[in-house]
């Protein structure tokens, strides 16, 4: 295909590739040249009118815009503005079949499911990430068994920070300490910060001892020699841990998005959102985050609220971020990025309205907090921001077994569990293949984006297997970005 117009209702079309002035697409004779990705006129539109996509608004006219002629950012400007007032109107939930087969995973001590079996060394306060990065380094020589590897989980944090940035912290520390994904963990501390370790495991709660050990850094004449013991035993403990079968209902699958351009909201975000469908008819859980990213398309996801009080905390999730934004003197609709610009993404609304596509036509079962775990089956809202590492951090933390990236320009970064890379083009899977686990842009040449979907779902089940792994795991990059928000002293 080379063009299409993705909804009956829309009075813009999509080139999927460059399109030259003068050639016929959709019944109209394109007026300029129009790039892979970009919106061209289907009919004259008038300065002041909606332009329609997906059967939605994403903005008005700023100008007359003739027929075929390119609509970009030079004559679209969006609608949005500032805080709303919405009201429920519940939709009804299409019944869909789902899907459930068997994975081979980690069954934990306390019941939860793990899909990798790694020991991770957790600072509790940035001072002593060298530390640790020097345990993990002299740590790789005793890994053995089922063990897939050693890691620092470094940040910058868990000193000079007050009120909810400090709470942020250990409530993300803490969500990563629980992780299923963790056959064993070091905790490591200096001993003089805000987040020493007796207030941190007022956060922690209840662990596994045998699993979780602390260190203090002062405490000791040679925190590497000390470290590196504990470690040892780690993984002599969880190098006998074997894949056991477990159903794929027990999967918690993170749902996000990052550089994304004028295909992603065609290819890889309802590929995406076919498989959550998938998951979550079958039982599973899917968690569906960047809040900045919903607005223009949040009604969407209220309407699919099962109920009442479920929809007053999404009002809630969107119009707290909104403040947080006005807090800081920010234009709440600061978005998208100039990549997505690049790639075709004129408005926040065009960018929304592709983006929530994820989490396919299930309901939303749950809205969780920043560092909250998912307790409920099904589709969940976390609050999150729309950055890339903070907001796939943040699905982790929340119990993601996974993350589905989806992305039209790429990028080679991971999350503290395995990261999957979606492309929304071929061209990108093609040049960046060390990035790209899945290419979802054969879409724009099959048009089946159900048959896509579900190879997708055969994809993660291999994945959650350990019979493959991502890019971000085979070159280990692997990192975490914690949500801050205030004063540092």
């Amino acid at each position: 295909m080379k063009f299409v117009k993705i909804t009956p209702e829309d009075n813009v079309g999509v080139a999927l590739t460059a399109l030259s002035c003068g050639e016929e697409a959709l019944g109209v004779t394109l007026a300029e040249d129009i790039p892979a990705g970009h919106k061209f006129a289907l009919r004259d539109i008038a300065e002041g009118e909606n332009i329609i996509k997906y059967s939605a608004p994403i903005g008005r006219a700023t100008s007359d815009v003739k027929t075929g002629a390119w609509v970009h950012t030079h004559n679209t400007k969006t609608n949005l503005d500032g805080i709303l007032e919405y009201t429920y109107n519940p939709v009804p939930i299409p019944e869909k079949a789902g899907k459930t087969v068997n994975f081979k995973g980690f069954r934990r001590k306390n019941g939860k499911v793990g899909i990798r079996n790694e020991i991770w060394v957790v600072p509790t306060v940035g001072c002593v990430n060298s530390p640790a990065e020097v345990m993990v380094k002299e740590a790789e020589k005793l890994v053995k068994g089922s063990i897939d590897g050693v890691f620092a989980l470094t940040h910058p944090f868990g000193c000079s920070q007050l009120g909810g940035d400090h709470l942020n912290t250990q409530k993300a520390l803490a969500g990563l300490v629980h992780h299923p994904n963790a056959g064993g963990v070091l905790v490591l501390g200096l001993g003089c910060e805000n987040n020493n370790l007796d207030e941190f495991k007022k956060v922690l709660g209840e662990v596994n001892s045998e699993r979780v050990r602390f260190l203090n850094c002062q405490d000791v004449e040679d925190e590497v020699e000390a470290g590196l013991e504990i470690l040892r035993e780690l993984c002599d403990i969880a190098s006998k841990d074997e894949r056991v079968n477990v159903p794929s209902s027990e999967l918690i699958v993170g749902l996000k998005c990052g550089g994304s351009d004028g295909f992603s909201g065609i290819t890889a975000n309802p590929t995406v959102g076919v498989f959550s469908d998938m998951l979550v008819y079958g039982g599973g859980s899917a968690i569906l985050t960047e809040v900045p990213e919903m607005f223009g398309a949040e009604t969407l996801l209220m309407d699919r609220c099962e109920n009442v009080e479920l929809f007053d905390k999404t009002v809630s999730l969107i119009n707290n971020f909104k403040e947080y934004f006005m807090r800081y003197g920010q234009t709440v609709y600061e978005n998208p990025s100039p990549g997505n610009k690049k790639g075709g993404i004129t408005t926040l609304e065009d960018k929304s309205l592709g983006c929530t596509q994820k989490c396919g036509a299930a309901a939303v079962r749950d809205v969780i907090g920043y560092g909250d775990p998912v307790k409920t089956k099904g589709l969940n809202l976390l609050s999150a921001p729309g950055n890339d590492l903070v907001a796939s951090t943040a699905l982790a933390v929340s119990g993601a077994h996974l993350v589905l990236f989806t992305t039209g320009r790429g990028t080679p970064f991971g999350c503290p569990v395995p990261t999957v890379k979606i492309s929304s083009n071929t061209p990108l899977a093609e040049k960046k293949h060390a990035w790209i686990d899945f290419n979802a842009g054969v879409v724009c040449d099959t048009g089946d984006i159900t048959s896509c979907g579900s190879d997708l779902f055969d994809y993660v089940i291999a994945l959650a297997s350990g019979e493959v792994k991502t890019k971000n795991e085979e070159f280990g990059m692997k990192g975490i970005s914690i949500f801050k928000d205030g004063v540092t002293l």
